[in-house]
């Protein structure tokens, strides 16, 4: 369910926003940016703006990123869960398409129901002495409450458009929206009540550790306040903690045999 492979995300996302690959081998992956993408990565707005200026279309970077962590000595951007360049391709994510709604383009002869599916991209995050992040693809379908994980994967093989094809119709949900996220939400409960949490344990550990010594340091009463203020500092630094995030989702009409 969770999505380890980085390398696939990255080029799903990429693939998703019409740049062309160049190369993808090996944990490396270089891509061209179309000038919507370079606009929103690449942190280059005076380049463009002069260009708009000039009148001129503009370039475009390549971009080359390397996810696997032998290959760190090649030409190109390290990229792995926590990176700024994947935080930003998140962000990017959560701020311009939050939600969609999209139908699978078919060429059907006789009406042909589509089915709605609840696909929701969601990041775990575990904060407290380390942080990690993991990504996760689930998909809901709304009439019989069929699951499906890794469920941008099988999108990616399905042609989707904004618009119903002709001789579709949609059949309207049976599980509601809300009701559909809080399954979806059940299933990363049991997901991480069935993990061993070795790291909430030292991070408690390191918490009462960093706070029993710096109870040393403070002897007088009169330093109570200041002693109570680097203690919850240190509590909010170490303190073990699971948060979910929804980088995006929305609705996807589908044939009953996409899954």
């Amino acid at each position: 369910m969770v999505i380890d492979d980085l390398n696939h995300f990255l080029k799903s996302f990429f693939q998703a926003h019409h740049c062309s690959i160049l190369r993808d081998d090996n944990g490396i992956l270089s891509v061209q940016l179309t000038e919507e993408m370079d606009k929103a990565l690449m942190n280059r707005p005076f380049y463009w703006h002069y260009m708009k200026k000039m009148g001129h279309p503009g370039e475009p970077m390549r971009l080359t990123l390397i996810t696997n962590p032998e290959m760190r000595n090649e030409q190109g951007e390290w990229i792995h869960f926590g990176s700024p360049r994947l935080q930003q391709i998140i962000h990017y994510l959560q701020e311009q398409e939050k939600y969609t709604k999209l139908f699978q383009q078919v060429n059907p002869t006789m009406n042909t129901p589509l089915y709605p599916w609840l696909v929701t991209n969601l990041k775990i995050s575990y904060k407290g002495k380390y942080k990690r992040d993991e990504l996760f693809s689930i998909g809901l379908n709304l009439i019989n409450g069929t699951m499906k994980s890794d469920m941008m994967e099988t999108l990616e093989k399905v042609p989707l458009q904004t618009t119903i094809s002709d001789f579709c119709y949609t059949l309207s949900p049976l599980v509601k929206l809300k009701s559909g996220y809080l399954r979806i939400e059940s299933v990363l409960d049991s997901y991480i009540e069935n993990q061993e949490h070795k790291w909430a344990e030292d991070s408690l550990r390191e918490l009462q550790s960093e706070a029993e010594l710096l109870r040393h340091f403070y002897i007088e009463d009169t330093e109570d306040k200041q002693m109570e203020k680097e203690i919850q500092e240190i509590t909010e630094r170490y303190q073990p903690r699971i948060t979910y995030q929804v980088i995006n989702g929305g609705l996807f009409y589908l044939t009953s045999d996409i899954a």
